[in-house]
């Protein structure tokens, strides 16, 4: 992949795509896979903001039934499956372990009614392309079995609980970027570190009509102007910020923001992901990830510029008190046990409940012609899970403004950018013979991360020795930091150490891992001494826990 906007030249877009987190990095997707010519445009980098602060989940909200959003279930439950087709290697079912205690909100009867009705809402989700990827129906569990499960859960007042299946996703970063590959291995044109300062309009009477956006290119302080048809705000929790370039008529418009923290300490548990809820019957969870444990999330309200967002150490300590009142039989979790934390920024389109938590993750995709402008659409709300189906109703309303014929979707049945893998574990299984003198869990775990695409980091690898050494427990190594620059757009230390790789999500690699993967990143990208500084200084703040 290569930056269109270093070797623009004038060309006019049917759609330009403004935001390039999951939201964005679909629609490119789906507008390029039916013929559309598409240009891509991220700030930052992909996936850097929301789309990176995530669970590690794809889900189908169990949680929505009890505010009757059926609708909602439903389709992310049919997503779920379709994900699991199209993205083999980063979507893997897990099973979900949820505590009862007399206190809780929901008793024990009622979850069971819900677990019911959840399995009726997925009533496909065993119509997989992957056999190996059965998912079990739920179950009861007594207070013992959760006990002998999870040892650390709390005794007290325990009644028992219910086990299902939902997934996980092994990195929402690369999995985010698969759409972007797939995205251009259909044309698309995408961009990364390029800023949208302004639009470009035509005025006529009472109507403002876009005709493409004033870019910025972050990196050479170059101005552009890309021409398009039609513009799509895919811009998350800016898609306000964006809209207010343009609006005059009818004031500002402000979206509401959900702040959601995680954070990741030692090994808490070993195989389940366990679901507590706290006094005020806000649910949390605890994932085992990459022999650690990721603990999540809240759900509070942001009021403020989302560019100025960061995660304090009181919403960390908030967190952890919500947590540790109601898990830790024989140990809690102490601030010092965490290793790395995140955040973000979860755009919201419902404004009518009082607390963010018990607010929609609906989605709106809604035209601007009723405030006086065309050629522009904004896609508001929405959940990682359901992305592609919104993406997929965006193109259909996309194609319609732009009176082109209709196209059938093809991604709900099409394989991701080197995904096509039919059956994992036997790919797996493979890969462990082809590379012997590899672990077979580091074959594992670069399998989920790149899929088919895995050959071509092995044979970087074999052509350069020093790249084998495994830089953590998971067998990342320094091959990753070339390809993920040579091929996958990186251009800073946090795109190599966050989002290519997970080398930084255990926070600091240590001295030697950070001055490795520096050097190379400096000899691929030509980076003076200075510019080497300021990456390994900026990254080491951005490691930091907040005291």
């Amino acid at each position: 992949m290569k930056r269109f906007i270093e070797n623009y030249q004038e060309k006019e877009f049917d759609l330009i795509v403004v935001g390039g987190g999951i939201t964005g990095a679909t629609v490119a997707y789906e507008a390029a896979s039916r013929g559309l010519s598409v240009a891509l445009i991220e700030k930052s980098d992909f996936g850097s903001a929301t789309s990176s602060a995530t669970s590690k989940m794809i889900h189908g909200g169990l949680r929505y039934l009890a505010t009757f959003e059926f609708k909602l279930v439903r389709e992310s439950l049919k997503e779920r499956r379709v994900l699991t087709n199209i993205a083999p290697n980063f979507i893997h079912p897990a099973s979900f372990l949820v505590s009862v205690y007399k206190k809780d909100k929901v008793p024990n009867f009622a979850m069971k009614i819900a677990m019911l009705l959840y399995e009726v809402f997925s009533f496909d989700k065993n119509r997989l392309w992957d056999k190996s990827k059965k998912m079990p129906n739920h179950k009861s569990v007594s207070a013992k079995e959760i006990k002998k499960l999870i040892p650390n859960a709390l005794t007290k007042d325990l009644v028992g609980g219910q086990m299902y299946y939902d997934c996980s996703s092994h990195s929402p970063e690369r999995f985010t970027l698969a759409f972007i590959k797939s995205a251009v291995n259909f044309g698309a044109s995408v961009a990364n570190y390029s800023k949208v300062v302004e639009f470009i309009t035509e005025e006529n009477s009472d109507i403002v009509t876009i005709k493409g956006v004033k870019v910025i290119d972050e990196l050479s302080g170059k101005k552009h102007d890309i021409k398009g048809k039609l513009v799509i705000n895919c811009s998350g929790p800016w898609a306000d910020i964006l809209l207010d370039k343009i609006k005059t008529k009818t004031g500002n418009h402000e979206l509401r923001r959900s702040e959601g923290i995680h954070f990741i300490t030692k090994k808490l548990l070993d195989k389940h992901i366990f679901l507590g809820s706290t006094a005020l019957g806000k649910h949390y969870f605890l994932s085992p990830y990459r022999n650690h444990t990721l603990i999540g999330t809240t759900d509070k309200e942001f009021i403020g510029n989302p560019d100025e967002y960061k995660v304090t150490k009181k919403a960390i300590e908030e967190m952890l008190d919500d947590v540790n009142n109601s898990f830790g039989e024989s140990e809690k979790i102490k601030y010092k046990d965490i290793v790395y934390t995140y955040g973000g920024l979860r755009p919201l389109v419902e404004d009518q409940t009082e607390n963010v938590y018990d607010s929609s993750r609906k989605y709106e995709i809604t035209g601007e012609k009723k405030n006086g402008i065309e050629g522009l659409i904004t896609v508001e709300g929405g959940k990682f899970t359901t992305s592609r189906m919104l993406a997929e109703k965006a193109i259909d309303k996309v194609l319609k403004i732009l009176k082109l014929p209709k196209k059938k979707s093809i991604s709900e049945n099409s394989y991701l950018y080197a995904c096509k893998i039919d059956n994992f574990q036997d790919f797996i299984e493979k890969k462990q013979k082809e590379y012997p003198e590899f672990q077979p869990e580091q074959i594992e775990y670069l399998a989920k991360s790149y899929g088919t695409e895995i050959d071509d980091l092995f044979s970087i690898i074999r052509e350069n020795e020093t790249f084998k050494e495994a830089l953590n427990k998971d067998g990342e190594n320094l091959a990753q930091v070339q390809f993920a620059i040579r091929n996958e757009m990186a251009v800073t230390l946090s795109d190599i150490l966050l989002r290519r790789t997970g080398l930084g999500h255990f926070g600091h690699p240590g001295k030697k891992t950070m001055e490795n993967v520096a050097k190379i990143a400096a000899k691929e990208l030509k980076w003076n001494d200075e510019k080497l500084a300021d990456e390994v200084s900026k990254m080491e703040k951005i490691l930091q826990i907040p005291e």
